[in-house]
């Protein structure tokens, strides 16, 4: 075998030769755009088990999370709390939610995606199930935050894996499904703990949660991995080929991984202003939504007078306004960004035949300057139009939710906001992977999951006192008026954008 050199930087591996060819595997990137060993190239249906895979992996994180909600009274009337105090079990669990990607992130771009999905879950599962047997409130607390933390990364890497295996072309509807799952989890747990409460305690919460970890770990255990650098390292070592040299090791790589791996994250949401202001965006939507599960007991219970299951089922227009945002942002991607991007291929091609012409002409051997490109502020449509649902759906369900209305109105107005909400997120996190890649793209969102469930983890401990000082039309209509204040983000990245992401340090748009 010959090592040959294609060009600067990049080397080829001869498998063996014929009398005409010789087969070349490039170590440094793909081979070909037909690569196998591609994520791209995956089958049809590779693409949507592993797409599946971790939005099962997202669903169940968000589940466990709100099914909590529906026995806080009766674990505050069991070990002798207040029901604020009960919902630490909530906010400790969304604490873990926020921080558990800010180390999966950068893990899983360095060791990468599978090992990550494949450790993470099961320990979630041990502490699920301390929660479940705990004989004091301290125990729930501590078991739910460590439940939380390992059972994040989907979160995060979600969006890194969709990059790793969609093309930009593709994966508005893919991330669009994907990004559906992390809604739905939240919306389908009050729904069924309200019943698992009402005829079998809370502690039977905790089994639930396990069913759904083992069920969600048993689907996912053909998942290979995604990400580009481990793959193709992973074909250096089966061609007998020395690992790529690392810039240090020992105490050195350490520190290179603490202070830069590790932070980017952090750092990412503090000097990066797309970051920061869709993670500001996104996670005072999902602090209201996480509000509501305080909110719902209170305002149901007195006003309708509804039971645990009924004010379970008071999710249930949740679960629908999440399946109208996902129709909304698909819909967005076919009438938007697939007219940009057909646009951009037919000046591709025209560039392309051009060039090929006066190859032809001059003899001449050089690659394509062509580098247009759809802008990603071509993924914030969706945020547009569904940014204005988000204080529609709060001022309706604030001035409805009470005596001489019916119920069904008031749920019409949550379920405005989901629309809204699964709308802008939607739009959030295809921005961040198109404007990072998936270089960067895990480290952004993970900065949004920090940002969005520490949000979540504190607005439920304030809700109560919120409600029962102001009452369910002002309370309401005070985080409709935050709404507004915030609608504008998503209009100002679209015009100055290209000009903020032009001084990143990260910004990898994809070509």
């Amino acid at each position: 075998m010959e090592d040959e050199k294609k060009g600067p930087g990049c080397s080829t591996w001869s498998l063996g030769q014929s009398t005409a060819t010789s087969t070349q595997v490039d170590l440094d990137d793909w081979s070909s755009p037909d690569d196998p060993e591609n994520p791209y190239n995956w089958s049809f249906g590779k693409k949507v088990y592993h797409a599946s895979i971790i939005a099962a992996y997202a669903f169940t994180s968000t589940f466990m999370s709100s099914i909590y909600s529906s026995g806080t009274d009766e674990v505050a009337e069991h070990f002798g709390v207040s029901t604020t105090v009960s919902l630490l079990g909530l906010s400790l669990y969304s604490l873990g939610l926020s921080f558990g990607p800010v180390l999966a992130a950068p893990l899983s771009e360095t060791f990468g995606r599978s090992i990550i999905y494949r450790v993470t879950l099961p320990v979630s599962a041990f502490f699920t199930i301390g929660s479940a047997v705990a004989q004091n409130m301290a125990t729930i607390v501590i078991c739910r935050f460590f439940a939380g933390f390992f059972a994040a990364p989907a979160l995060s890497i979600g969006g890194g894996t969709t990059a790793d295996i969609f093309k930009p072309s593709s994966r508005g509807i893919a991330m669009s499904f994907f990004l559906l799952a992390p809604c739905l989890g939240p919306a389908v747990g009050p729904v069924i703990g309200g019943f698992v409460v009402e005829k079998k305690g809370f502690r039977w919460l905790g089994w639930v949660m396990v069913f759904f970890i083992f069920a969600t770990y048993t689907y996912s255990l053909w998942l290979s991995e995604t990400y580009k650098p481990i793959l193709l390292e992973k074909r250096r070592r089966q061609l007998g080929r020395a690992e790529a040299p690392k810039p240090t090791d020992g105490p050195g790589a350490m520190r290179t991984f603490v202070t830069v791996t590790l932070l980017r994250p952090l750092k990412m949401l503090i000097t990066e202003p797309i970051v920061a202001c869709f993670g500001l965006y996104v996670s005072v939507d999902f602090g209201i939504l996480y509000t509501f599960f305080a909110a719902f007991p209170l305002v149901y219970t007195r006003v309708y007078g509804f039971n645990s299951g009924e004010i379970g089922l008071a999710f249930v227009p949740i679960f629908i306004g999440c399946l109208l945002a996902t129709a909304t942002c698909i819909l967005c991607d076919r009438l938007f960004y697939q007219k940009q991007l057909a646009k951009v291929n037919a000046v591709k091609d025209l560039d392309n035949s051009l060039r090929i012409d006066e190859e032809s002409f001059f003899h001449l051997d050089q690659p394509s300057q062509t580098t247009k490109h759809v802008e990603p502020e071509h993924r914030l449509y969706c945020a547009m139009i569904g940014g204005v649902g988000l204080p529609i759906g709060l001022f309706w369900f604030a001035w409805t939710a009470r005596t001489g209305v019916s119920w069904a109105s008031s749920m019409v107005g949550t379920m405005i906001f989901a629309w809204g909400n699964l709308c802008v997120f939607v739009a959030a996190m295809m921005y961040l992977v198109d404007s990072y890649g998936p270089q960067y793209g895990a480290s952004a969102v993970s900065s949004n999951v920090f940002c969005r469930y520490i949000f979540a983890a504190a607005f439920p401990l304030f809700a109560i006192q919120m409600y029962d000082r102001l009452g369910a039309a002002w309370a309401t209509s005070l985080l409709g008026f935050i709404s507004v204040a915030l609608l504008p983000i998503p209009w100002i990245l679209f015009v100055w954008g290209p000009k903020i992401r032009q001084k990143s340090a990260y910004i990898i748009t994809e070509h």
